[in-house]
């Protein structure tokens, strides 16, 4: 505690840059599943080279998953993680290439038969990424839709080959299993170049590299691609209600086509090209002749949007699902139509596998059904078909007057479950617990420092135990939280993060001073890179250059937080037990550090070479070297007057400071030292130092009074503290007695008088 002066600056800098954040996604304890909606699927057939088939899914998770099948059952054999936000799409190019696109603007090509091997991140979108084409025989096209009108078509064997690509379109990606721990085993772009080191060196790129072919034309925003089994045609279809029609080898536009009055949300085009379907948000699917460029057919169906189709080998029958969490089936001939089966939940897309229907929706399980696609007339056989309409409304009607038919199947034969998401939340006042709520209603509290469930309280009431688990005190937000992904993504952003400190007693971490702060996301940070910081050390001391050079020891001072001291900095700086995080399904980072853009991995599969390439900044500063940037309102100001009536005399008339998290008891001890002794400042031991500076400084950090180390406490009469004429606990913090008994923007005043006997 000290006095405020009359006049004062903080030196008004102001940061020219936004500095990166460091978000960490916390797992649940099985994350061999998907914590979200499911938006795509697709289905690797088994081949000559291997006679198992896999399911691959995306999902709001930011992850993909690989389904391998075991008789009636499935189990996940690899999780594929980079993307830093929902994957919305993702398709198979040639025998085991998968490609996905996400909201975070990238689209990514993975080793399919990896253990999640990412082989190339792409960026040239400026938007969310929404949709891909594949070509079924030429598994080197790929094109890519999205937001703000663009499409892109890739050749994918020149963008993973490892010639020179221009800047910020191609490069390595953040991945499992990768040189650098975020790059690749694949060959890699001049953009950064593998030295014998596994370190990453950026080289110049040279404007002649590979850039994808551009399909100029969308005004507005794509949800749907096609494209034809050799690559030659392309359709899309977006927010501006019309099909497009391109040749993807040059990007040119070959026709426009018009008819929906909605949304176009699925394209699917026929082997040869000729035929293309469509499913629009207002609920009607329309069959098209390219070659006649105009509708043949349209079938009312559906009561909602249409966003899913597959179609039948022979493009005679359209699988359809949607907004209305109906499957059907419709002869595209006769246009009957029958009802499969009815879900819980909007279906986002479907994929066929022999004589079975892959089912995906905003429910973060899969379900496989029955279809009979080698012979549909069999579900027409079951009964209770009827013959669609062409006029959306006559659907709507019929839906209205009850009339709809029971399904043709109850059940899905197969089921790949997944855990719901968390749909609601609240951040304890603890700063360090938040309490949740997933789709199911299971209520369930979170340790963020230690990434756990510490207690899972089932299906109560949110509202109820939210009250319950109330505390009365006030420790500042030092991060912010979202579900976006299903789970909790807790985000860390410099220097709010570090605003945030509590006792070392009171995390109950032992072999400390009583008076030993920690900063509560510095620690946070050491638990979640432990595992990096071992594999660091371990690592040999000479750094290589992608050339083979050695870094020499000027080199070396350029790079402060890298190359300072680490190892006796972290060696005497362990991870205390209130930060520990788990191994078995590790929470996972998503930062980005000086080059290359976001990325996102598990905290356990760090290689211990990653840097300020790969970290922000800010976090290797506070980690390796304890240096934490200023921090605003860690201390606040205060009156410390006698109670209205008492005789006690008169301590301090000034303006008093003190850090936030100082305890009501630590005010007493200097109230009654104040009074006890003529001059208690001359050698008053104050966290471990003498306080020098006579009576400007009248209690510096926590005013720690060393006990039984003074005469004048055999002495010491019973004071107590009060605020708005209430007594306070000796154990409150200055900021819960503002933010709880004080209650205004003034600076807090306190009292005290000599404790009533009771």
């Amino acid at each position: 505690m000290h006095r405020v002066g009359s006049a004062g600056s903080n030196g008004g800098s102001v940061r020219t840059r936004k500095e990166k954040k460091l978000t960490y996604v916390l797992n649940d304890a099985n994350d061999t599943k998907h914590c979200a909606g499911i938006n795509c699927l697709d289905v690797l057939k088994s081949s000559v080279s291997s006679d198992q088939s896999y399911l691959f899914t995306g999902s709001r998770d930011g992850t993909l998953k690989r389904w391998a099948f075991d008789e009636d059952a499935t189990f996940c054999s690899a999780t594929f993680e980079s993307h830093v936000d929902w994957v919305n799409d993702a398709a198979l190019a040639g025998e085991s290439t998968l490609v996905s696109c996400s909201s975070d603007t990238t689209v990514k090509t993975w080793d399919g038969l990896s253990d999640g091997v990412c082989t190339r991140t792409l960026r040239q979108h400026s938007d969310y990424v929404t949709c891909l084409a594949v070509a079924a025989k030429n598994s080197n096209v790929v094109a890519s839709g999205g937001l703000g009108g663009e499409v892109f078509i890739w050749d994918i064997e020149a963008a993973l080959s490892p010639v020179t690509k221009p800047n910020d379109t191609m490069e390595d990606s953040s991945s499992n299993g990768g040189s650098n721990g975020l790059g690749n085993s694949q060959p890699v772009t001049s953009l950064r170049t593998v030295g014998s080191s596994n370190n990453i060196s950026v080289q110049s790129s040279p404007s002649h590299g590979y850039t994808p072919t551009v399909a100029k034309g969308h005004k507005e925003s794509v949800y749907a691609l096609a494209m034809n089994d050799t690559g030659t045609m392309l359709v899309s279809g977006g927010t501006e209600k019309v099909l497009r029609v391109w040749d993807p080898r040059t990007g040119s536009k070959s026709m426009k086509l018009r008819g929906h009055t909605d949304n176009v949300r699925v394209l699917l085009l026929d082997s040869t090209g000729r035929f293309c379907l469509s499913g629009s948000s207002d609920s009607m699917i329309r069959l098209w002749d390219l070659g006649q460029q105009r509708c043949l057919h349209t079938y009312a169906v559906h009561t909602d949007s249409v966003w899913a189709l597959a179609c039948s080998p022979s493009f005679s029958h359209v699988y359809s699902g949607g907004r209305d969490q109906c499957l059907y089936l419709t002869d595209l001939g006769t246009r009957e139509s029958v009802l499969l089966c009815t879900k819980e939940h909007p279906i986002q897309q479907l994929a066929l596998q022999d004589d079975s229907i892959w089912v995906a929706t905003t429910d973060s399980s899969v379900e496989r059904w029955p279809a009979e696609v080698q012979s549909p007339q069999k579900v027409f056989q079951r009964g209770g078909s009827f013959l669609a309409g062409n006029l959306s409304f006559n659907r709507a009607r019929v839906s209205l007057e009850g009339l709809n038919p029971p399904p043709a199947y109850k059940e899905p034969s197969i089921v790949v479950p997944g855990t719901h998401p968390i749909v609601q939340h609240e951040i304890l006042n603890n700063k360090r617990q938040i309490l949740t709520k997933d789709a199911a209603g299971s209520v369930k509290l979170w340790d963020i420092t230690r990434g756990i469930v510490v207690e899972d309280y089932g299906k109560i009431s949110f509202e109820e135990k939210k009250e319950e688990l109330f505390e009365m005190v006030s420790i500042p937000s030092w991060f912010t939280v979202d579900t976006r992904l299903g789970c909790l993504s807790l985000h860390l952003e410099t220097p709010q993060c570090f605003s945030a400190e509590m006792y070392s007693a009171d995390l109950k971490v032992s072999g400390r001073p009583e008076d030993d702060k920690i900063n509560l996301a510095r620690e946070t940070l050491k638990g979640l890179l432990g595992h990096w910081l071992a594999k660091k050390k371990h690592k040999p001391k000479p750094q290589a250059l992608a050339s083979g050079d050695i870094l020499s020891v000027k080199d070396t001072k350029k790079n402060p937080a890298a190359s300072k001291s680490e190892d006796s900095s972290t060696a005497n700086d362990p991870v205390y037990p209130p930060f520990e995080f788990p191994s078995v399904s590790p929470p996972s980072i998503i930062t980005e550090g000086s080059q290359g853009g976001p990325w996102r991995k598990k905290i356990t599969e760090f290689t211990g070479t990653e840097d300020e390439k790969d970290f922000p900044l800010w976090c290797l500063d506070a980690v390796l070297n304890n240096r934490l940037p200023p921090r605003e309102n860690t201390k606040l100001s205060f009156f410390l007057h006698p109670c209205e009536g008492s005789n006690v005399q008169v301590v301090t008339l000034g303006k008093l400071s003190a850090p936030r998290i100082l305890r009501v008891h630590k005010v007493t001890n200097y109230v009654v030292e104040k009074m006890v002794l003529d001059n208690p400042l001359d050698s008053l031991a104050i966290d471990g130092a003498s306080v020098s500076g006579g009576p400007q400084q009248l209690f510096a950090g926590n005013g720690l009074l060393q006990s039984g180390s003074k005469p004048w406490q055999k002495l010491r009469p019973s004071i107590e503290i009060l605020c708005n004429n209430q007594v306070l606990s000796p154990e409150m913090s200055l900021a819960t007695v503002r933010a709880y008994i004080w209650k205004k923007p003034e600076d807090l005043i306190l009292n005290y008088r000599v404790a009533i006997a009771r």
